[in-house]
């Protein structure tokens, strides 16, 4: 009688059989997905039976246990839940689900663990497709999880309980200003992170002393003012990536390797690069090899007198700095380097990532469209960095400014993400299909600079590699293998978080943690067995390392401060690039 008067009261609820009929629904639904996504829409995908049914009867079971618990608990009227058992894809934490509300609510509960089952059968299913191109599959994968992404209830209004609760204490506002948020960025063709309002070039972002010394239609190079009476006689040149605006690296003077660098009483210049636009179209490898970076190299030496510099590439920086480099030993002028510094740079691409399965012939199908000007507008590029991330850069802004109505915070990390720099089309084109499709820089001489061959083998220059541990865009295996071309006296260390926050780790924040060895490793698992764990920030053993390499000092005046030397000041830094769109 209590079950009669307990179904009566939940006539929504499904019977054992309708529930039999929702897995083969799903699991037919999830076929055709799977072969549309694959590119294989009428044939069928090569599963392994046993494997599927294994998956289906998982499924199935953990189904019928749910509903199970459910029930035994109480239905919607319960008084306490009774939790999935901890092996259950149910149990699984996540954070969207964090609100004591998915787990108090029978409802809301019910939904939580239905979605989690689901989404873990979803992707096992993906899994067990066998007998296709490893990059087809990883696709798929990938394809699969950003739609799993996109339709977890907490990403609805009626099935998140945190908008239904908002939504019922200010009446409905929060959702006429998520509206208000979302036309707004429709508008300008972007998603928004944070409070564009909060953050001024030059004042609170980008504001380490300087003048900028020297512009050409590629680039500004930056010289700062000293702030110690000694500086270290060698210089440093930075080259941050040509994709994003410089000052990830002097975010708020807190945060600032910049200003951090010039504290410790180092010469610091950096390279601006100009944000693409149509008079920028043919520019290709050789311009910002020869006529970026390694002007930028000879324009510091000979402002100072000094016979070679340090140097720093972050990303796609170090990537072309490594080029940069072969080129220079090939011609007999490595000396021009004292030491190479790369950020989170990879040269060999074989274990690039998620970024490798954006370069099939669809998508460099689009690039060309989106590029018929002569450059990439970098709104595209953000968002395909965006999707690598789509839970945490995509899905929780649209609940927490969407449907939350919230306001956007201050952030300057997510302030320079969302600032974004327009690509030359034919040079970017070029290092997506010679370097992440070919894989061709890591081939001696396959590549060509100024008809010079380069072959990374023959630099010999001191160098120190950085990788992220959890980094996403330059993932720590395939930043290692740059450690493999190599010739010369290597230092690599690992640091905690990933691609943004594992470089960005100013020492006063006390943050992460950071892997060294002391002896050269033979490989990533020997290095891992061997590392030695430091808490906080890796700044200071960078530093010691520079150090190392020539520790001579001469006084901060004349060329040493900028615009003092034989280049005069043009205007204040950041300058005028780092503002243009």
């Amino acid at each position: 009688m209590a079950t009669e008067n307990m179904q009566a009261s939940e006539p929504h609820l499904p019977t054992l059989e309708q529930m039999q009929q929702w897995t083969d629904v799903i699991g037919r639904a999830q076929q055709l997905m799977l072969e549309q996504a694959a590119g294989a829409a009428g044939r069928t995908l090569p599963f392994d039976p046993e494997a599927v049914a294994r998956i289906q009867t998982g499924f199935f079971d953990e189904g019928l246990a749910l509903w199970q618990r459910f029930l035994d608990s109480g239905g919607l009227f319960r008084d306490q839940s009774q939790p999935p058992p901890p092996g259950s894809p149910a149990a699984a934490r996540d954070r969207r689900f964090a609100d004591p509300a998915w787990t108090a609510n029978p409802f809301y509960d019910m939904i939580r663990q239905s979605y989690l089952l689901l989404s873990d059968y979803l992707l096992r299913l993906a899994d067990s497709v066998d007998g296709v191109d490893p990059k087809q599959k990883a696709k798929l994968r990938f394809a699969t999880g950003g739609l799993i992404d996109a339709l977890s209830p907490s990403n609805f209004a009626l099935t998140n309980p945190q908008v239904v609760e908002r939504t019922i204490q200010t009446g409905g506002e929060n959702l006429v200003n998520g509206l208000k948020h979302m036309m707004a960025d429709l508008q300008k063709g972007q998603l928004t992170h944070t409070d564009g309002e909060a953050f001024e070039l030059g004042r609170n972002i980008a504001a380490t002393p300087g003048k900028v010394i020297r512009e050409t239609p590629l680039y500004q190079l930056i010289h700062y003012a000293p702030t110690t009476a000694k500086v270290l006689e060698t210089p440093l040149v930075i080259f941050p990536p040509w994709i994003n605006r410089f000052y990830i690296l002097d975010l708020s003077p807190e945060k600032s390797f910049v200003k951090w660098a010039v504290d410790q009483g180092i010469s610091v210049f950096l390279v601006s690069w100009k944000s693409a636009d149509a008079s920028m179209k043919d520019l290709v490898w050789d311009d910002y090899i020869l006529r970026g970076q390694i002007d930028a190299i000879d324009t510091v030496r000979a402002l100072l007198g000094v016979p070679s510099v340090h140097t720093i590439g972050y990303c796609v920086g170090g990537t072309t700095l490594a080029a940069s480099l072969a080129l220079l030993a090939a011609r007999g002028e490595a000396d021009k380097v004292a030491s190479a510094t790369f950020f989170t740079a990879q040269v060999d691409f074989t274990e690039a990532g998620d970024l490798t399965l954006f370069i099939d012939d669809e998508h460099m199908a689009l690039l060309e469209q989106l590029s018929a000007g002569g450059y990439l507008d970098g709104r595209y590029m953000a968002a395909t960095f965006n999707l690598l991330r789509g839970r945490d850069l995509i899905w929780n802004y649209v609940v927490n400014n969407y449907l939350l109505g919230e306001e956007y915070p201050p952030f300057d990390l997510l302030h320079w993400n969302g600032d974004t720099t327009n690509l030359p089309a034919r040079w970017h084109r070029d290092y997506l299909n010679q370097l992440y499709r070919d894989n061709q820089l890591v081939v001696p001489d396959a590549l060509s600079v100024d008809g010079t061959p380069v072959d990374l083998h023959r630099i010999e220059t001191p160098s120190y590699v950085q990788a992220g541990r959890e980094d996403h865009i330059a993932p720590l295996p395939s930043v290692w293998k740059l450690t493999e071309q190599l010739s010369g006296p290597v230092r690599f260390l690992l640091a905690g978080s990933g691609h943004i926050a594992g470089v960005i780790n100013p020492p006063a924040a006390g943050k992460y943690q950071y892997w060294t060895c002391d002896a050269e490793q033979p490989s990533l698992d020997a290095f891992i067995e061997n590392a030695v764990e430091t808490k906080g920030s890796w700044w200071p053993d960078w530093a010691q390392w520079i150090r190392g390499l020539g520790d001579s000092t001469v006084s901060a005046t004349g060329a040493r401060k900028p615009g003092r030397g034989a280049l005069k000041a043009i205007e204040d830094a950041p300058g005028r690039y780092v503002k243009s769109r």
